[in-house]
């Protein structure tokens, strides 16, 4: 359902940025999109009700109980960010925004290993000799395994997969090469614009990992590499995803093996939809054990 909403939402987040009322009286899944979101606010309140009746405050089991407890801790403070309404709405991004952006990544992820066989042979070849098959990977692996974290980070790239960000808004008047920003404007990052830059890429159109190697095979950083969004208010999941990113694609590809049934010719790179998200193109895939 989630997937089915951000696709959707995907292609119709600009038309609801220029004509919000309007869209409200046209017909369209669009509509169909906010009952099922308000599903998931419903499943979300619930939970919290089961964790309302079995709370431990010495105790808190996880996310929600810790928040609860705070809640009880501030609940005299009138401007405190710790209330009922904070709690669904931050649950509501951690599903949304926590779960349909890492899926999406590895989704892609694997498009692209099956699109280029010696990319995924090649990373595969690095984890047999730094890991092996006796235990699983850690996110330490990550110093040397260098041409698959240069792979990942070549993905998230390429996908670009919020190409304008998230908007943001200056909290004081900014001077910026002669222009002035006034207090309280909008401002969005395009981050498109940086991703497939061409004075910080040398093939910004095309998959290619050494952008995030050196000349001896090192991983290497670069400041163009900004798909967790800019400034201080960057994505406050990104060391969470980048973990769950290694750790997930290492992983299967040290017990598998991905292809297609219409093998590397018939994979599409190029996102099904580009709005707000560049949402991946879906596929059958076979994992065949290594």
């Amino acid at each position: 359902m989630l997937y089915k909403n951000v696709r959707c939402y995907a292609s119709l987040q600009q038309m609801y940025n220029l004509f919000p009322k309007l869209m409200d009286h046209l017909p369209g899944p669009h509509h169909k999109v906010f009952a099922e979101y308000e599903e998931v606010r419903k499943f979300i309140k619930m939970k919290i009700q089961e964790h309302k009746d079995t709370l431990d405050p010495s105790s808190p089991r996880d996310y929600i109980d810790s928040f609860l407890i705070r809640i009880n801790q501030e609940k005299e403070i009138s401007t405190t960010e710790f209330h009922y309404d904070n709690l669904v709405s931050t649950i509501m991004t951690l599903f949304l925004a926590g779960t349909q952006t890492t899926s999406s990544t590895l989704r892609y992820a694997l498009s692209v290993l099956i699109k280029y066989p010696k990319i995924q042979e090649k990373m595969q070849q690095e984890i047999d000799t730094v890991i092996g098959k006796g235990r699983c990977p850690r996110m330490e692996d990550r110093k040397s395994l260098h041409f698959s974290l240069a792979v990942i980070h070549e993905v998230q790239r390429f996908l670009d997969l919020v190409p304008l960000s998230i908007p943001h808004y200056t909290p004081n008047d900014i001077s910026f090469r002669g222009y002035t920003i006034p207090k309280d404007t909008v401002i969005i990052p395009l981050l498109h614009s940086v991703l497939k830059e061409e004075k910080q890429w040398a093939t910004p159109r095309s998959f290619n990992p050494q952008h995030f190697l050196d000349n001896n095979g090192n991983f290497k950083k670069s400041p163009a590499f900004m798909p967790f969004s800019a400034g201080k208010r960057n994505c406050v999941g990104e060391s969470l995803a980048r973990m769950e990113l290694f750790i997930f694609i290492v992983s299967l590809l040290q017990d598998f093996t991905f292809s297609c049934p219409g093998g590397p010719d018939s994979i599409n790179l190029i996102p099904e939809n580009s709005s707000f998200l560049n949402v991946p193109c879906r596929y059958h895939i076979m994992a065949t054990p290594r």
